[in-house]
């Protein structure tokens, strides 16, 4: 029997957050499978909705906007029964970090050198544009990193581990929260 929050919908097994190119699709698909559950990605839901790329609603949108309409779709991934991956950025909003509340969030964490080389040459992440990427990406984790440990019940680091590894950890982590 599957979970269900207070609002009568399904639970997910786990939410993961984390920063740009810290590996929440990659590890996302290998723990829903592993769990042999679906993987729900709140920038895909809105990607669908908007009829284009997730990162061309960000530029088109702003920053500001996109703020604004991504609760819509972070609350609409929260109604999985699977595993959910958020946007990096979805923790900005308080809204979104309440909807959070009572989940299993895991933080998958990357640290700046190696989120910019694992996503150095990708268009498709307008928020990480900058002339000093390294420093652009430093400011982003300074300013999310308070809000990733508010959500997060564990943090799984990537940086020089590999997918398997990281799932490894996360569902360790799992395992204890069993009832």
């Amino acid at each position: 029997m599957t979970a269900a929050n207070t609002s009568g919908f399904p639970r997910p097994k786990v939410v993961l957050v984390g920063p740009p190119g810290a590996g929440k699709s990659t590890v996302g698909r290998r723990l829903a499978k592993a769990l042999n559950v679906g993987l729900v990605d709140s920038d895909d839901l809105l990607s669908a909705a908007y009829g284009k790329p997730c990162g061309e609603v960000f530029s088109e949108l702003g920053e500001d906007g996109f703020r604004d309409v991504e609760p819509r779709y972070v609350r609409e991934a929260l109604r999985s029964d699977g595993v959910v991956s958020l946007g990096g950025g979805a923790v900005l909003s308080a809204a979104n970090r309440a909807m959070l509340a009572g989940h299993t969030v895991v933080h998958i964490d990357v640290s700046a050198e190696e989120g910019v080389r694992r996503t150095a040459g990708d268009t498709n992440r307008p928020v990480l544009a900058a002339d000093d990427r390294l420093a652009h990406y430093r400011g982003l984790l300074d300013e999310r990193e308070q809000y990733y440990r508010e959500v997060a019940g564990f943090r799984a680091r990537t940086d020089g581990r590999g997918p398997q590894q990281v799932v490894g950890d996360i569902l360790g982590y799992l395992d204890t929260r069993q009832p």
